[in-house]
């Protein structure tokens, strides 16, 4: 099979081999998604010799996909705001966003000629929108910079001194440089390149790898109350057939998390087939995914009238309706009707409905159990991967000296917003930065 020597990953022969081929020495970058793009962009600004694999036909596919509905670059939250997105590694991802955070973001789009604002909802977004043109932009400026693409070939590990194989459009081959820079993704959407094989390859050098699972995701619904198991999962077909697909807003979603703190906030969300997804699910997916690992279900509650206190509540509810029906009642008092009704049928019988405390407690605090996460192949996103304590500061294995490692192969999560992109392109600025130190002479 060819192979593409450079230099090999040996830190005792790295500066020879990098002084040989070239100034900057040589590094592999694994990976086309953001992450990799922003390692490789660093790494050539530094002078170094870069070739970028993915195993796709084109690069940055789950990046074109995210901005289908309009690209979320980052976040307009203030620092200590944004960095609590990152729930228990806010610590770790600190440091990344001190390299590049959301501020140089923006100074970076806008260097590639893409002009950003600010939304009503804090989210910042390319003032057109769209991801293509920002993607072709930084493609037209990593090719002049020297950055070689290789596409279609996937990654298949180590040999054992150290070379990198790929299976490519024209077999197998070895490709050998002073560092490596993996920047593979996690596991959801597949189908556009991220399908998680690397983590036993990552064992098996020694990182600490934890399982990868959903995370921005939509979920299932459990038991409907009073029925079996078996039988009675996730909506009444009526009112999965009248609503899925359709938004619950204004919203409050409320959820104990399994270590204490109450998740509470507002915003909006999606009524599938079986069950719910949306802006306001993601948010609180990592503590009810992790309430769904440790006890089989999760039991979150909907305020559905979150502009209004619940005394303003039961007092409408009581008020005398007459010869109205509960639900004429309703529209009439509290304008909740359709969507926001049939959830109080849901989960009332036909004797709590009628009931003018249960169902104004219930109004303000609807509870639904959720009983799966959708399947990782399908979610926005994945926790789980390669443990940061198995790296150093620069994100370079400490059991692989030379191999980096960036993006949503690290055990990190975060809410959808901006924050996930821009801690991904974060990690990519520090592993690239880290991996251009370890191959330039004199470095260490």
């Amino acid at each position: 099979m060819p192979d593409h020597n450079a230099s090999s990953l040996s830190p005792s022969s790295s500066q020879t081999d990098a002084a040989a081929s070239g100034a900057g020495g040589r590094v592999l970058v694994i990976g086309g998604g953001p992450a990799g793009l922003m390692a490789a962009e660093r790494l050539a600004l530094a002078g170094v010799q870069v070739d970028l694999f993915d195993a796709m036909a084109s690069v940055g596919r789950k990046f074109l996909l995210a901005g289908k509905g309009g690209l979320n670059l980052t976040h307009s939250d203030t620092r200590p705001r944004f960095e609590e997105r990152y729930f228990e590694r806010q610590s770790a991802v600190g440091a990344w966003l001190d390299r590049f955070d959301a501020e140089a973001l923006r100074r970076w789009a806008q260097a590639l000629g893409v002009e950003t604002f600010v939304g009503t909802s804090g989210r910042v977004f390319p003032k057109d929108l769209k991801a293509a043109p920002l993607l072709r932009a930084w493609l037209h400026r990593l090719r002049g910079q020297g950055v070689r693409l290789h596409m279609r070939h996937r990654w298949l590990g180590w040999t054992e001194d150290g070379g990198c194989r790929f299976q490519g459009p024209e077999g197998e081959s070895v490709w050998r440089a002073d560092a490596v820079v993996l920047a593979l993704g996690g596991a959801s959407w597949p189908q556009l390149g991220s399908d998680g094989r690397w983590a036993p390859l990552l064992a098996e050098a020694g990182a600490e790898v934890r399982a990868l699972r959903p995370a921005n995701c939509g979920f299932d619904l459990g038991r409907r109350r009073g029925g079996e198991a078996d039988t009675a999962i996730g909506w009444t077909p009526f009112f999965a057939e009248k609503f899925a697909g359709q938004p619950v807003k204004p919203v409050a979603l409320s959820v104990q998390s399994p270590d204490g703190p109450l998740f509470s906030r507002q915003g909006e969300f999606v009524v599938t087939a079986t069950g719910i997804e949306g802006s306001l699910v993601y948010a609180a997916s990592a503590v009810i995914r992790d309430l769904i690992e440790a006890h089989g279900e999760a039991l979150i509650h909907l305020d559905l009238l979150p502009g209004r206190d619940t005394a303003w509540v039961a007092e409408q509810v009581a008020y005398p309706r007459g010869s109205r029906s509960m639900s004429s009642h309703l529209k009439s008092r509290l304008n909740l009707d359709g969507l926001k009704a049939g959830l109080l049928h849901e989960v009332l019988d036909k004797a709590e409905y009628g009931d003018v405390a249960t169902l104004a407690r219930t109004i303000k605090a609807l509870p639904l159990r959720l009983a799966a996460p959708r399947p990782i192949a399908e979610v926005i996103s994945t926790a789980g991967g390669v443990r940061l304590e198995s790296l150093d500061e620069h994100l370079m294995l400490k059991s692989r000296p030379g191999v980096f490692v960036a993006g949503e192969m690290l055990d990190w999560e975060a809410p959808t917003g901006g924050y996930l992109l821009t801690a991904t392109m974060a990690s990519g600025v520090v592993a690239g930065d880290g991996a251009g130190a370890w191959v330039r002479p004199g470095s260490r």
